[in-house]
């Protein structure tokens, strides 16, 4: 299947031979085994958004299907139906409402396919993921669950944008031969589901992505500390280039650059309320080593430079 592309494929009758090897190229390599006589057409119906496939599969037969899922994770939400699954030795029972999540180059065994039982799966390439995962929550992707719940706040958020967007693009198939747009489709499906997978505690109320927050609620703890790229990263849990990508990408900044802003405020404070005898003095105190690069800093940040602060506190 190519990307950017829809397709929908049915077959009639007890031989699945074709349809299965379609199921194989829209979304996982399987060995499939027939356990009942058909009931209703086998169905498929198909979306490529390049690192992310789409696919609502029904067999009209109970059969059982065993896959590595190379190279993707699979997301499988039963609509109707039972599916039954061994997952990485684990036993997962989903039913309409829940979620079964295989992970990539693993054996998975869909023990119980049943014939009433239509699938919406959404597969997610292994980089893809790992780099959102690690992104927004600061996890790596193998902690992703074995079942979603998609009773949630978080797992109906991405159930409904899988709905919508996976019936759109179907409906239209010229939407996603355009790659931005396919591409733009994937990322927001990705995003709603490693939200879905991962909800924040409650009441956090956190704006951020978890490892963007860490190293800003640690720099705000200890501003003074000589930070280097590396100590930020572990604070982070995540590699320097990650936590570069991270805050470019959700803060609009880089860490550096938050840390002098939080050192600024600092001395600003200091400054404006007299708590310092000289300029010099505050700057060392959070952290400033070179007096001159902070002066431009600080009169780039506030239109003053810091000896008017100064003056200016000494006078109220």
């Amino acid at each position: 299947m190519s990307s950017g592309s829809a397709q929908r494929v049915t077959a009639r009758g007890g031989d699945l031979g074709e349809f299965s090897t379609a199921v194989g190229d829209a979304y996982f390599p399987h060995r499939l085994d027939v356990r009942g006589r058909p009931e209703v057409g086998a169905d498929l119906r198909a979306v490529d958004l390049g690192p992310v496939r789409l696919a609502r599969i029904g067999w009209g037969s109970e059969v059982s299907v065993t896959s590595d899922h190379p190279g993707a994770w699979a997301v499988n939400v039963p609509r109707s139906g039972v599916l039954e699954a061994q997952v990485s030795g684990a036993h997962v029972l989903s039913l309409d409402g829940q979620a079964t999540v295989c992970p990539p180059d693993e054996p998975t065994r869909m023990i119980r396919w049943s014939a009433d039982c239509a699938i919406v799966g959404m597969r997610i390439d292994r980089s893809y993921l790992a780099d959102d995962v690690t992104a927004l929550v600061g996890l790596a992707a193998d902690s992703m669950p074995r079942q979603l719940d998609l009773r949630s706040a978080e797992g109906q958020a991405w159930w409904g944008l899988l709905a919508t967007l996976g019936s759109e693009a179907l409906r239209n198939p010229d939407l996603v031969a355009n790659p931005t747009v396919a591409r733009r489709m994937a990322a927001t499906l990705t995003a709603a589901l490693v939200t879905a997978c991962f909800p924040d505690e409650p009441g956090c109320g956190e704006a951020r992505p978890r490892i963007v927050s860490r190293v800003y609620d640690a720099m705000e703890a200890d501003p003074s500390r000589d930070w280097t790229a590396a100590e930020m990263a572990r604070e982070a849990g995540v590699g320097i280039r990650r936590l570069q990508q991270g805050f470019r990408r959700y803060a609009g900044t880089t860490p550096t650059h938050a840390l002098q802003e939080i050192r600024l405020a600092r001395v600003h404070d200091d400054l404006l309320a007299g708590a310092t005898d000289t300029v010099a003095d505050a700057a060392y105190r959070w952290g400033f080593t070179h007096l001159g690069r902070f002066a431009a800093a600080y009169r780039a940040a506030y239109g003053v430079p810091p000896s008017a602060t100064l003056r200016g506190a000494g006078r109220s």
